[in-house]
């Protein structure tokens, strides 16, 4: 198979596709990989490294996205990439179509067959190629928490951690799942007072075992959220629903009753967010304000760590790409459900449910439009 690696062209994204040692993998089994040039630097990967491992350098993306078969990139595909795209490709990426309507219109028309990394399963009910990006935006999440914070950046002023005789901030975080729990071990670890609320009893206990104690745990109710975001310092937004919009947990009656300065950091922007304030933002201009309080909405948080990124990525997307190479897409969506659950565009149609039902379009089994 004809496989294209571009490079990624959303705002400060520096992760990339596929590593050296997975071109290596692929090379080896016969598949032909084609690199923009540059595609890696971000990540510390040069063309030299992927010409190493067997790969072919081109020059610009309509030479990758013109001759690849598969297509393997990180982020989903923005307007000028998608007007290159043809019939009969494969996009294999994080597409988070559900608040993106231009993208997944512009997906059907171009009647690629997209596989978005965010809606494929695992066999124990996990989503295990968001679950990487999810840890690492969870544990960078207080760490942005904390700059937006600072008095020059719009914060409050306060230090997370306090100092003694100086009570340290109040971190609340929406979500006990993979990036709600990094949060809180990062939070806590930074000396704050956290608070996980989730409405998954079980979610909780997992929470709490994990940071033994050293956070609380909450179930959520709407009073309980709005109690907790008016006390809070900072607010890290992490619940997903997958593949579908992100709830709007916390109002905009809640947004203008928070202390001036609080931030909130929404993990979940990527999803449309969980506060009826945010708004996507770009790591050129990532923060604004609304009612005094802060906002960081970065929608893609982990390209700004993009070696980490890349590699712990890398590491669980390698065995789908070489099933979708060994086997042709057909066979591999066919013979690995979890695999088809990424399936969220093909030949024209909506075949996820989440995605479907948030942008209020027709909808088609995934068996159905793969005719299996």
């Amino acid at each position: 198979m004809l496989i294209g690696v571009p490079k990624e062209i959303k705002d400060n994204e520096y992760r990339v596709g596929i590593v050296p040692s997975t071109v290596r993998e692929l090379t080896d089994k016969g598949h032909k990989i084609l690199v923009e040039t540059g595609a890696g630097l971000g990540a510390g990967l040069a063309d030299a490294d992927y010409r190493a491992a067997g790969a072919e350098i081109v020059n610009d993306a309509d030479s990758t996205y013109g001759n690849a078969e598969l297509i393997v990139k990180v982020k989903e595909p923005l307007a000028a990439e998608r007007k290159i795209l043809r019939r009969g490709q494969v996009m294999f990426a994080y597409l988070h179509l559900a608040p993106d309507r231009g993208q997944t219109e512009d997906l059907i028309k171009a009647g690629v067959t997209a596989i978005a990394y965010e809606t494929v399963t695992s066999p124990h009910g996990t989503l295990p190629l968001l679950t990487p990006m999810s840890e690492v935006a969870g544990r960078m999440a207080p760490h942005v928490g904390a700059r937006c914070l600072e008095k020059e950046n719009g914060g409050r002023g306060v230090l997370l951690a306090g100092v003694p005789g100086v009570p340290p901030a109040s971190v609340v975080i929406l979500g006990g799942g993979v990036a709600g729990t990094n949060a809180a071990l990062i939070a806590s670890g930074m000396g704050a007072e956290v608070a996980v609320i989730d409405r998954n009893p079980e979610a909780l206990r997992r929470v709490d075992a994990a940071l033994g104690g050293r956070a609380r745990t909450l179930f959520s109710t709407p009073d309980v959220i709005e109690l907790l975001c008016r006390r809070a310092d900072l607010v890290i937004a992490t619940v997903l629903v997958p593949g579908a919009t992100a709830p709007k947990l916390i109002s905009a009656q809640t947004v203008k009753a928070m202390k001036p300065g609080a931030v909130i950091v929404d993990v979940a922007i990527d999803q449309g967010g969980c506060a009826e304030t945010s708004r996507p933002t770009t790591h050129s201009h990532p923060t604004y304000v609304v009612d005094d309080v802060v906002h960081y909405c970065v929608t893609n948080m982990p390209g700004a760590v993009a070696r980490t990124s890349t590699f712990a990525l890398s590491n669980v997307t390698t065995s789908f790409v070489l099933a979708l190479a060994d086997k042709g897409w057909r066979r591999a969506l066919a013979e690995d459900r979890h695999l088809r659950a990424g399936l969220n565009v093909h030949d024209g149609h909506i075949t996820h449910r989440a995605v479907a039902d948030a942008l209020k379009l027709p909808y088609m089994h995934a068996e159905q439009a793969l005719r299996i």
